[in-house]
């Protein structure tokens, strides 16, 4: 029997998301997450996608990582579809930071474990998780092959122009210091996604891709390679988030500390958690942010046009770099549903080429679709993204070859 399912680990500091998926035809069979971890309330909700399965849920503390994949090993077993059978072919990990080591899904041995590790000064939030969930598959299944996909490879493909910041060279190289990106499984999938909503294939295709969720990042793409992105050194470059600031003058951080007295981890909250949408209104939902602008909120207001005004900046710098730019294409929890945003995003740049049709704006699907008018010479197009898939496919892709 041949092994094809995957199963796609996302761990976080307190949480780990997952899926299993069967890529002879991309099915998922199980998806759940496990939330809290190292509380008492921890929290493991599993939902079957086979023979009419329905959730389950369980509740009670669970002390760390380990015992977490030990209890979604147990659900999943229960469906049959247990961690020990031999047709899983390989379990996929998203790890966020792969700096200029990885461009490309990575099976993981000492080495690549040494490298993540190596990288945690530039993503401290995030490695440590991941490696922490690498680990604890490894000790479950040490005879399977686990498989790296890294937020960070698809940018790997910026030319130095755009990867570079404009410091002291031998001080950037020393401190690995330069324009990252985030995303990128996202960025890839919808960026193929929207070629092929096309009709095209994606060497043919430039796309702005504009992933708006919580945290948000814009790519440029030229046939099917990045060569741009917002994101940089960290995530919190950028777009306007739900708690993060994006763009500013990095002097601010300067003043705060010497006219405000704030200590580096009092500034770094604020930038992260703070600020953005959260920071300007109180609110970082976008459907709360909107039902207070109908309501007349001038300070929802205010924070809703920050948010567009900073999106349509890097729209219009990125129609410059890409010079022909086929498709625009909205994705992540905002992009997919806030249709308003996408209205307002793109409102003024007619003359650039992409238009919105209110009536197929207005309309609600899971399916990727055009939102632009027949004959718009710029597509624009709202494309749910499926980073779990993407990574179940690299992940498959690796093992198999």
């Amino acid at each position: 029997m041949t092994a094809t399912r995957v199963l796609v680990l996302n761990s976080g500091s307190s949480s780990v998301k997952y899926q299993l998926l069967d890529m002879r035809d991309s099915t998922r069979l199980a998806v759940g997450l496990v939330e809290r971890i190292g509380e008492q309330g921890s929290r493991l909700k599993h939902t079957p996608l086979t023979d009419g399965g329905e959730a389950r849920e369980r509740t009670g503390a669970i002390a760390d990582h380990a015992a977490a994949l030990k209890a979604v090993a147990e659900e999943l077993a229960k469906d049959g579809l247990g961690l020990d059978s031999p047709e899983l072919a390989a379990i996929g990990h998203r790890v966020v930071h792969g700096g200029q080591s990885f461009t490309e899904p990575t099976v993981i041995d000492g080495t690549v474990l040494a490298e993540i590790e190596r990288l945690i000064p530039v993503a401290p939030l995030h490695n440590p998780a991941n490696l922490t969930g690498i680990r604890t598959a490894q000790a479950l299944r040490p005879d399977l092959p686990q498989v790296a996909v890294f937020d960070t490879a698809f940018h790997t493909t910026m030319p130095e122009s755009a990867a570079r910041y404009a410091i002291d060279v031998e001080t950037a190289d020393a401190h690995r210091v330069r324009r990252y990106g985030f995303h990128g499984t996202s960025h890839a999938y919808v960026s193929r996604a929207t070629a092929k909503l096309l009709g095209r294939a994606p060497e043919d295709v430039n796309v702005i891709v504009l992933h708006l969720g919580n945290g948000a990042s814009a790519s440029a793409v030229r046939g099917g390679r990045c060569v741009d992105t917002s994101m940089g050194l960290t995530p919190l470059e950028g777009l306007v988030m739900g708690t993060r600031s994006g763009d500013m003058d990095p002097a601010v951080i300067f003043h705060l500390m010497r006219v405000g007295g704030m200590s580096t981890d009092d500034i770094d909250t604020l930038l992260n958690k703070k600020s953005g949408l959260i920071g300007l209104c109180g609110d970082n939902d976008m459907r709360e942010i909107s039902r207070r602008i109908d309501e007349g909120d001038e300070r929802a207001k205010l924070a809703f046009d920050i948010y567009i005004h900073r999106l349509k900046k890097y729209i219009g710098a990125y129609c410059a770099v890409l010079g022909r730019v086929d498709a625009i294409a909205f994705t992540a929890g905002v992009g997919e549903n806030a249709a308003r945003v996408r209205e307002a995003a793109i409102a003024g740049l007619e003359p650039l080429g992409p238009v919105v049709d209110a009536d197929l704006n207005a309309v609600r699907g899971d399916e990727a679709r055009l939102i632009s008018p027949a004959g718009a010479r710029v597509a624009v197009a709202v494309v749910p993204t499926d980073e779990e898939l993407e990574i179940a496919a690299q992940t498959y892709a690796l093992v198999d070859r």
